[in-house]
């Protein structure tokens, strides 16, 4: 079972990023995905979440409005639209799959998790 997380780069602050984090191995097409973030020197902090079929999402304060997370369970992908991207953006994205179908922002309770994928947004 592998989450394989890409679309990172470096970036101008007011920029956007696609991240993807397609799923092999096994389908997670029924069970929620989120996104997690690892600033240097800080914890993992949780970014968005959504369920098993898209019909809910859940978002941190710090990038709601800015930041979109889908899904195409037929790609057993997920994907981070990231907007108007900010200095306090750069970190290692990573993905994650849940056990479960529901929203999750707790990552202690993640099951799965992708490889990271490194976004830098100079200012």
């Amino acid at each position: 079972v592998q989450l394989q997380a890409s679309g990172g780069g470096l970036v101008q602050a007011g920029d956007s990023l696609r991240l993807s984090c397609v799923a092999s191995g096994r389908s997670f097409c029924n069970n929620g995905m989120g996104w997690f973030r690892q600033a240097p020197g800080k914890e993992r902090e949780f970014v968005a979440t959504i369920t098993w079929n898209g019909d809910g999402t859940y978002y941190a304060n710090s990038v709601k409005g800015r930041f979109t997370i889908s899904r195409d369970n037929a790609k057993n992908t997920v994907y981070l639209q990231m907007n108007n991207l900010k200095a306090d953006d750069t970190a290692v994205y990573y993905c994650a799959a849940a056990p479960r179908g529901g929203l999750m922002a707790d990552g202690g309770l993640y099951a799965y998790w992708g490889q990271g994928t490194l976004v830098t947004v100079s200012s």
